[in-house]
């Protein structure tokens, strides 16, 4: 399983996703789940991936390939499409065209053969966008209602992200966000896991602003999350019933 979220702020976009596939007492792997798409002060693109793992690996190479493709055209590459809106359309159907040809192999294990998207981005001139994208294809937008997308386990994350997150919050904030909303979902779930990555994309700069990788024994997440419990279990006590 896995855990992915973004953030869409006035200031910019804050991206979050733990690297785990497998779980178990003797098989877990690790694998990158952020994927970045530049060129530099013309675009920006970041896609996170949740669900099967030869899903979204064979999609990711479809994109890269058509991105790299010199007969490329704006209705086949991320990287030529004039909106980040197309960009979107260009994800979609790659990835429901992958889910439906690895579902034809697999007989009846094909209801495994599922994965959804979270792509943000900005194009010169364009307005920053963040979408959810769904294994059919389809898609949702986050909006100034909702300025946060999650895909995987997302359940344990979601209760900070809803008593905290607006669009006005900081880019110093949302970062804190994210990585508290991690932090419980992986207190309360073994399927996600460390190393983590972090990515941060300020407006208008069409680059990636912030990437770090943060592993498992990183002492300011480490501080961070015992910061968060203690906090947590004062606040608790405080309370009158």
């Amino acid at each position: 399983m896995t855990y992915c979220v973004g953030l869409l702020l006035k200031d910019g976009i804050v991206c979050l996703s733990d690297t785990r596939t497998n779980a178990g007492l003797d098989n877990i792997s690790t694998y990158r789940k952020m994927f970045t798409f530049t060129e530099p002060g013309e675009r920006v693109i970041l896609i996170m991936t949740a669900g099967s793992l030869s899903v979204t690996q064979t999609t990711l190479a479809r994109l890269d390939e058509a991105a790299s493709d010199i007969e490329a055209t704006p209705n086949t590459s991320i990287m030529l499409a004039p909106t980040i809106l197309q960009v979107a359309e260009i994800v979609g159907r790659t990835l429901a065209e992958t889910s439906q040809e690895v579902a034809s192999r697999m007989g009846s294990n094909a209801s495994s053969a599922s994965a959804s998207m979270i792509l943000a981005g900005q194009r010169k001139d364009g307005d920053m966008r963040m979408f959810l994208i769904y294994p059919e294809g389809n898609f949702i937008e986050a909006t100034a209602d909702t300025p946060y997308l999650q895909i995987g386990e997302h359940k344990y994350g979601k209760p900070i992200l809803d008593r905290v997150v607006t669009p006005e919050t900081s880019l110093t904030d949302a970062k804190k966000a994210v990585l508290l909303s991690m932090d419980s979902t992986l207190r309360s779930n073994l399927s996600v896991g460390m190393p983590l990555d972090l990515a941060v994309i300020e407006r208008d700069a069409l680059a990636i602003s912030q990437q770090r990788r943060i592993e498992a024994q990183d002492p300011s997440f480490a501080a961070m999350s015992r910061s968060w419990s203690d906090a947590l279990r004062d606040a608790f006590t405080k309370i009158e019933v």
